[in-house]
């Protein structure tokens, strides 16, 4: 205790207790007392800084959490403005647009949502589970046709050669035409039952996909088909390496560069250029040629199944249609581009 203060207290105090050694005793208990009140204040202000600095703390994260919120809820909040947007005259759009915003009634339709989308869900499991059955049956039915119609065109084509061979002699040139036109209807009908099998079981073949040379395989198919003296075939540059089935890959090819034969052999040069692009996650390869061109109104259902683009007695329809099932296996796309008398390219994509 300050020696001031003590002086004082004993100047007021009666004579007979300033001199008292236990007045002594008292003052140290008021200093105690003093000491103990100061250090308690000062444990208050230090208590009142943390808890202060505590609160700024916490007050800057919850800040944050409501900012982080705020944003959910807008995200939200857009997330059902189109979910709703295939369906504008209900409740929620509408309160939606009004810009009446209620979180409850948010959640609510979150709720409804989610509940509709995992109904659509499973209604699309049960349609895919069908699906793959009816493409199953369609395979099955696919083979059973085409071995069932092969058997008798065998046996007509055997017996009209033994036909042509005992009797040939006998017979009218009218006659020999209408065998040749036979034969010629024979082996369209074996074309088309083929390009339907193939077609009906080209996304489900169990060849193993393996690392393929397309310009090794260009050249098979070059050796393979009937190119006319007039037709010349070339790349513009190295084709690249794929891994895949060489089937789907040698049926791609084939049908377009045929298709290009077919459009081109009646020139006097006809051209037919293979070419392709590095596209990031795609190559992109053309076929093109500077053949007879394909009118406009062809161009909209070319890839459709059986659509002819000429009355061309030979062609089955089947072609570009497998052309585009095959692209589709390996997410890719195709169009085309052609002018008539001046010819025609065709685009397609395939996933490296």
């Amino acid at each position: 205790m300050h020696s001031l203060l003590k002086r004082q207290i004993r100047k007021y105090l009666p004579e007979n207790l300033s001199n008292n050694p236990e007045i002594e005793v008292f003052l140290e208990s008021v200093e105690s007392s003093y000491k103990n009140f100061d250090e308690q204040v000062m444990m208050i202000q230090r208590a009142t800084a943390i808890s202060s600095e505590e609160l700024f703390v916490a007050n800057r994260k919850l800040r944050k959490e409501a900012e982080s919120q705020k944003k959910i809820l807008q995200a939200l909040e857009g997330a059902m403005v189109s979910l709703y947007r295939n369906n504008p005259n209900t409740e929620s759009e509408a309160m939606f647009r009004a810009q009446s915003f209620d979180p409850i009634k948010l959640a609510k339709d979150i709720e409804d949502q989610a509940q509709e989308i995992a109904r659509i869900t499973s209604e699309k499991d049960v349609l895919l589970t069908n699906l793959e059955q009816q493409n199953e049956a369609l395979n099955n039915y696919a083979h059973m046709v085409s071995h069932d119609l092969k058997s008798p065109i065998r046996n007509m084509d055997a017996l009209l050669n033994w036909i042509k061979e005992d009797d040939a002699k006998n017979f009218t040139d009218s006659s020999k035409s209408n065998i040749d036109l036979l034969f010629q209807n024979l082996a369209k009908m074996d074309a088309l039952i083929n390009g339907i099998l193939t077609h009906a079981t080209i996304d489900s073949l169990e060849e193993k996909a393996t690392e393929m040379d397309l310009n090794l395989l260009v050249d098979e198919i070059k050796n393979t088909v009937f190119i006319p003296d007039n037709v010349s075939i070339s790349c513009s540059k190295k084709l690249p390496s794929l891994k895949a089935q060489k089937f789907t890959l040698e049926q791609l090819f084939k049908n377009l560069i045929t298709n290009a034969i077919s459009a081109s052999e009646h020139l006097e040069s006809g051209e037919i250029f293979i070419d392709v692009e590095d596209k990031d996650d795609f190559w992109e390869f053309s076929v093109k040629d500077n053949g007879k061109g394909i009118p406009e109104q062809y161009k909209a259902n070319i890839f459709d199944m059986f659509k002819k683009l000429e009355d061309n007695y030979s062609a089955t329809g089947i072609g570009l249609s497998l052309v585009k099932k095959i692209v589709n296996l390996y997410e890719g796309d195709i169009w085309l581009t052609s002018e008539v008398n001046k010819g025609t390219t065709f685009f397609f994509t395939l996933k490296k």
